[in-house]
C-alpha cells in the first residue's frame, strides 16, 4: 500500500502565516522561525502536492487556486490539533468559538474579546481577520461560528448598519483627472473593486490598476500618497485625502453594509458573544 506523505503542523502553520500576512518575512516573525525555514516548509508542501501553492513576485505573495484549496484544510487541521492538545491536557472546557472580522475591526474588538475571554477562561477564541471574499468563503465552508463582515446588501444578518463609502483621491497629487485613471484596489474579488471599475466604465473613463493590496490600511495610505483613486469606508479617510463625488460625476455608493451573522444552532456562549458584538456595534454605529 502506498503511503501518502503527511503534512506536519509546522508546515501548515508556516503556510497559513504566509497566506494571512502575504509576506514570508512577516510570517517568519509570527511563527518564530527564520524566513528561510518558512520558505523551505512551503516549498516542501508544494513538492508533496506536486503543485504551486503560492505565486511569488518581488512585491507580493498571492495564493494559487490550489493554495486556496489547501488553506481551508490547513486551518481546520491546525484547529483540530490545538483542540486535541487542550482536551488531553484537561484545559478544554467551554470549547472553541470561531470569529471572523474585517481587518479594520480586529483592533477595535480586541478589548471586547479580552473581556469575554476573562469571563470564560477555558474558552478558546479562533479569530480570522481579512477581506470580504476570505471571510465569506470561510463562512460558507462552516469554518466560522460568528462573522462580522462588510458586504453588499443582500443576505439577512442578525444586525447591520449602512457602511458609508467615499471616493478618495490624493489632495497633493490628484489622480482622477489623469487618463487612464490609476486605481488603488483590493485584489481580484475584493470588496469595492468591481464597483469602482463599473462606475468608471459607465462614465466612459479609461482606468488602470496602479496599486493592489489586501490591506485596508495600505490602500488608504497609497491613495493619500497619490498612487491612485480609491473607494473606501469613510473611516479610512486620511488627512492627505480629498473627497470627490458629484462634482466629478461620481455617484454615491450606498448599498454596502456592515453585517453580523451568527450560525445556528447557537449555544449559550455563542449567543452571549453575538449579543456582546451587537451591543458593541450599536455603540460604534451611533
Amino acid at each position: 500500500m502506498n503511503r501518502q506523505p503527511m503534512f506536519t503542523p509546522q508546515q501548515l502553520l508556516s503556510f497559513v502565516a504566509v497566506c494571512e500576512t502575504a509576506s514570508f518575512t512577516r510570517a517568519a516573525a509570527r511563527v518564530h522561525l527564520s524566513q528561510s525555514t518558512v520558505s523551505q516548509q512551503v516549498r516542501r508542501l508544494e513538492e508533496m502536492v506536486g503543485k504551486a501553492l503560492l505565486e511569488r513576485t518581488s512585491h507580493q505573495v498571492v495564493l494559487t487556486e490550489e493554495g486556496e484549496k489547501l488553506l481551508g484544510y490547513a486551518r481546520r487541521i491546525i484547529a483540530l490539533n490545538g483542540e486535541a492538545h487542550d482536551v488531553l491536557n484537561n484545559t478544554w472546557r467551554d470549547g472553541i468559538l470561531r470569529l471572523g472580522v474585517p481587518e479594520d475591526f480586529a483592533a477595535p474588538t480586541a478589548g471586547l474579546l479580552a473581556q469575554f475571554s476573562r469571563a470564560h477562561p477555558q474558552l478558546r477564541l479562533d479569530v480570522m481577520s481579512g477581506m470580504y471574499v476570505d471571510l465569506h468563503r470561510a463562512w460558507q465552508r462552516e469554518e466560522l461560528d460568528i462573522m462580522l463582515i462588510k458586504q453588499p446588501g443582500g443576505e439577512r444578518p442578525l444586525a447591520s448598519r449602512p457602511e458609508p463609502l467615499l471616493w478618495l483621491d490624493s489632495a497633493a497629487h490628484p489622480c482622477f483627472e489623469q487618463t487612464p485613471v490609476p486605481l488603488v484596489v483590493f485584489p481580484q474579488l475584493g470588496l469595492y473593486r468591481e464597483e469602482m471599475c463599473q462606475t468608471l466604465d459607465s462614465l466612459g473613463r479609461s482606468w488602470r490598476i496602479s496599486y493592489s493590496s489586501a490591506s485596508l490600511v495600505a490602500l488608504a495610505s497609497a491613495s493619500a500618497a497619490g498612487l491612485g483613486l480609491t473607494l473606501l469606508p469613510a473611516s479610512c479617510r486620511q488627512p492627505g485625502h480629498r473627497v470627490i463625488g458629484d462634482a466629478q460625476g461620481l455617484p454615491p455608493v450606498t448599498h454596502f453594509e456592515l453585517a453580523l451573522f451568527c450560525r445556528a444552532p447557537q449555544d449559550a456562549l455563542q449567543q452571549s458573544l453575538a449579543a456582546a458584538l451587537v451591543a458593541f456595534c450599536h455603540l460604534q454605529w451611533q
